[in-house]
């Protein structure tokens, strides 16, 4: 099935295919089983990303053409009515994909922190020079260096944990009434600890958040796996998922709240 093209860049309407399924009346999460309409996004999607050009990522799923190392990726849809009660989806990705945040046909990150000389890179190459510092010192040996690598790596503890609360700060996430709230104060608020590493780059929450933003009703979203998993024996190609608890879990029950 070809699917039309619409203004939005991000939104890909159904066209008249839509008659044939019941759009939900509320907001549904897919498991292991998505709803119909996200079947057929999802099957769109996974067309694509069969036949793009755009940009290579291994996914492990061509041995004998792809390089790299092999990392599977959790995509997601998620079904909306636009302003004009035109029915389509929105497509993202967990993470980064093929090194960055931006591509075609997919929803935006909510922060990005790839941009040239923003505080997250000036942070990370800072860190960088504490490591080159103390591996410096360690190479040396001597005694009287015992102090000075003590030091440094507090300092690279203090760095790291505040360019991490710094990080999660600027994250915010709409909820349904166009609310926003940073990551720290949703997991605070939700009395978690700490947001884990990762944590808003799922493809859910920018999922949501591009449809909030943009005066669209999420009506169902579902997530699957595509490509091998290097990690776990649980991911499977092919397969839809739950969002997961420990990263999402607050988000998402801030976002629907």
């Amino acid at each position: 099935m070809t699917l039309s093209i619409a203004k939005d860049p991000f939104f890909i309407p159904f066209g008249k295919s839509v008659i044939i399924f019941e759009v939900p009346e509320s907001f549904t999460v897919s498991d292991t089983e998505a709803h119909p309409l996200c079947l057929i996004a999802a099957e769109d999607l996974q067309l694509h990303l069969q036949n793009q050009q755009d940009w290579i990522h291994n996914f492990g799923l061509s041995p004998t053409t792809d390089e790299g190392t092999v990392i599977g990726k959790m995509f997601g849809v998620l079904v909306v009515k636009a302003k004009d009660n035109e029915i389509g989806y929105l497509a993202a990705f967990s993470g980064k994909l093929a090194g960055g945040n931006h591509h075609a046909k997919f929803v935006p990150p909510v922060f990005d922190g790839l941009t040239d000389q923003s505080f997250l890179n000036n942070g990370m190459q800072e860190l960088t020079r504490i490591n080159e510092e103390i591996g410096r010192l360690e190479d040396l040996k001597p005694e009287a260096f015992e102090e000075g690598i003590i030091r440094l790596k507090a300092l690279r503890k203090r760095n790291s944990i505040a360019l991490q609360t710094e990080l999660f700060d600027n994250y915010h996430f709409l909820n349904k009434e166009g609310k926003g709230k940073s990551l720290n104060i949703i997991f605070k608020n939700a009395l978690r600890k700490n947001p884990p590493s990762g944590a808003g780059e799922c493809a859910a929450p920018k999922l949501l958040q591009y449809a909030f933003q943009h005066q669209m009703k999420p009506l169902a979203l579902a997530e699957f796996w595509w490509g091998q998993s290097p990690k776990s024996d649980f991911w499977k190609h092919g397969h839809f998922y739950s969002p997961c608890r420990e990263k999402c879990g607050p988000i998402l029950a801030h976002m629907l709240s």
